[in-house]
Formats: structure tokens, sequence, C-alpha cells
């Protein structure tokens, strides 16, 4: 099941039928260990009368008072791309060790304030020459710390900032337009498939200027490990989203540039579309 953040209520999807939810407290449904259960209960209370299409023009970023944190060099081609971008500044070593440690990098990213949802505008820094987007699986984890549900996460990045110095790296990741999270969150009974595949695809003037893709079985970390580093010693009385790192990395010669559109799929959960500012 799926279900969206409207600008007034909510919409469950099921098998492609989608149905209407008039609740207006999201951060206390979504806030839920047992949310699978209750879409369920939710659902059959429906008796299937389907309430039409997907609103697509209400969709709003998944977030609420959450916070939005992440998690880097989850991927060892996030560790190389770090190592080639701080290698003159002899921050390449950093990375090497940290996707190695026992301890992942994790850190804050973002409040509600700076996040944009689907169709949204993302933004790139203007004392930034090198930015790219970056498609990360993210979880929803509640209060308690279970995982509940997953979202699309675009964790916007300044390249030359962050490479400049690794202490830059609030700057590089953390500004108005910073990340995009959404459509929906997918909330499935069993945890996201290791074999579900993450595409990026970048397109300047209607042309594909840029596309990869990575399988979640290539990340490093388990997700429950990066839960467990990020709840360690803070609270989290909404929930939180936690990006959970990138496997794809375009190659240095690459930057995004105002107006391009980033289309990020991911299996089972569907398609997040932003366009550049």
């Amino acid at each position: 099941m799926k279900i969206y953040k409207l600008r007034s209520g909510i919409q469950l999807e099921k098998d492609g039928e989608y149905f209407h939810l008039p609740i207006n407290d999201w951060d206390s449904f979504i806030n839920d260990d047992k949310l699978h259960d209750k879409l369920t209960r939710l659902l059959n209370e429906q008796n299937g009368n389907s309430k039409g299409q997907l609103r697509t023009a209400e969709i709003a970023a998944p977030i609420g008072r959450q916070e939005l944190w992440a998690c880097g060099v989850t991927y060892l081609r996030s560790k190389i791309g770090r190592q080639e971008e701080s290698k003159e500044a002899g921050g390449g070593d950093f990375y090497s060790r940290v996707y190695e440690a026992v301890r992942p990098e994790v850190f804050f990213k973002s409040t509600a304030h700076r996040v944009v949802g689907h169709a949204g505008h993302v933004r790139i820094r203007r004392d930034s020459a090198w930015d790219v987007p970056e498609p990360e699986l993210t979880l929803f984890v509640t209060t308690s710390g279970k995982i509940v549900g997953y979202t699309i996460g675009n964790d916007m990045s300044s390249r030359s900032i962050e490479g400049e110095n690794p202490l830059y790296l609030p700057q590089a990741k953390t500004y108005d337009g910073c990340a995009a999270l959404g459509p929906c969150i997918y909330v499935p009974i069993e945890p996201i498939s290791n074999d579900s595949l993450i595409k990026l695809e970048i397109l300047r003037s209607g042309r594909n200027v840029f596309q990869g893709e990575v399988r979640l079985s290539q990340m490093k970390r388990e997700p429950d490990e990066l839960v467990s580093f990020v709840y360690r010693e803070c609270t989290f009385p909404h929930g939180c989203f936690i990006m959970t790192g990138t496997g794809i990395v375009p190659s240095n010669d690459f930057t995004l540039k105002a107006k391009d559109e980033i289309r990020i799929t991911i299996d089972s959960i569907g398609t997040l579309v932003n366009y550049v500012e």
C-alpha cells in the first residue's frame, strides 16, 4: 500500500485504486508502529469504494514535523566519488575510512521548511559550481525506531563545496530547496526487496543528459544499522526520515543547470520528479 499526503487529507492507494481519507493530522497518522495494520483496517472500511484517480496536483512532500537525516558513503561508488572530489584538498582518506568503519556517516539534512515534494523545485547554491542530485531510498522511522515505510529522496549536493573541505559538508548539503521527498510513503508488510532498482534520469530541454541505476543490494549498510546510529542519542517525537545514501554519482564533468528535470524511480515506490531552479 501507498499513502499520499495531500493539501487536504490523505490518499491511500492499493492495487491501482485510490481512497480518500479525511485525516488532517499527518504526523500522528504515520508515526505508528502498526501503520500497515491501520491502513489495512481503513481500507476494509472503504468497502471497495474507490474514490477516483490520484490527485496529482495536490500531492505534498510526505514530511511534517519530522526531521530529515541522511547517510553518506554507503555505496562503493559514493566512496570513490567523494575521494575524487576531495583529492586535492587532502580529504580523500576520510571517505575510505568511513566506508570501512563500524560507525557510518550520518548527518542532519533538513526540516520540512527546506524540503520540496513531487513536481517541486529543488535548488543549486549560487556559490557552487558543481552540483548533483543524489537519488536515495529514504526510510520513514517511527518514534520507537521502527521502519514502517519508504519513500524516494533527492539529496541535493554541492560537490564543489564539499570537495573543497570535508568540514564544509553542512554548507554543501543544507540550504533552501536542498532536498525532495515523495511522491508517497510505501508501506509494505515485509521490508522492501534488496533487489529493488534505483534509477536516475536527468533531462535538459527534453533531452537525456544523464542516466544511471543501482540495486539496493549494493548498499554496504543495512537500513536497521543506519537507524540505530541516528537514534543512538537522539529522540524523534514525530518520527524521522532517513536518507540511506546514493550509489549513483555522475561523472566529474557533469553539473546540474537551471531548468533541468530530475526523475528518480525506485521499484515498488514510484517516480519522484523535480525541477532545478
